[in-house]
């Protein structure tokens, strides 16, 4: 039987990141992502909107980059997996349970809202204006799959 666990999220940070380390030495922090969709509503003839707040973990090098450059407000592109904790409440002992994802890839995007980050997301240069290209020959990346090591989406033209 085949599964496949896979997420990717854009979303902006609900707080400022806050590092902590494991007994072992392992930086780890947890983020808050606030995850907007907008539809319209054909009873009203409104635009509307939802937001979502989701828990994401970083872990390592991660995790210190998102405390080095992110702050609360920032834009963020998070690929990662879906986790459920399970745990028995201290006070009523009752089994409880949530789901949060588990972040393997971040990508930070735009300028910031008060953080340290440049204007550009993170591996991403913008060509400057009437720069010609070519396409390069050779195996350097061009023709590599959309999976493939090192692409990055065109988050420019997605209807957010």
């Amino acid at each position: 039987m085949a599964s496949f666990n896979k997420v990717i999220l854009v979303g902006n940070l609900t707080r400022d990141v806050e590092l902590r380390q494991t007994p072992g030495g392992s930086a780890v922090c947890e983020i808050g992502l606030a995850v907007n969709r907008s539809w319209f509503n054909k009873n009203t003839q409104q635009r509307e909107e939802d937001v979502t707040f989701i828990d994401v973990t970083l872990w390592g090098r991660t995790a210190e980059v998102a405390r080095d450059y992110l702050s609360k407000g920032r834009s963020v592109l998070i690929e990662g997996r879906l986790q459920l904790d399970q745990w028995d409440d201290r006070e009523t002992g009752q089994k409880r349970s949530k789901l949060k994802v588990v972040g393997e890839n971040m990508t930070m995007l735009g300028s910031g809202n008060g953080g340290n980050g440049g204007g550009q997301q993170q591996g991403y240069q913008q060509p400057q204006q009437n720069q010609q290209y070519q396409q390069p020959t050779g195996n350097d990346g061009w023709d590599q799959p959309a999976g493939a090591q090192g692409w990055q989406p065109d988050l420019d033209n997605v209807p957010f």
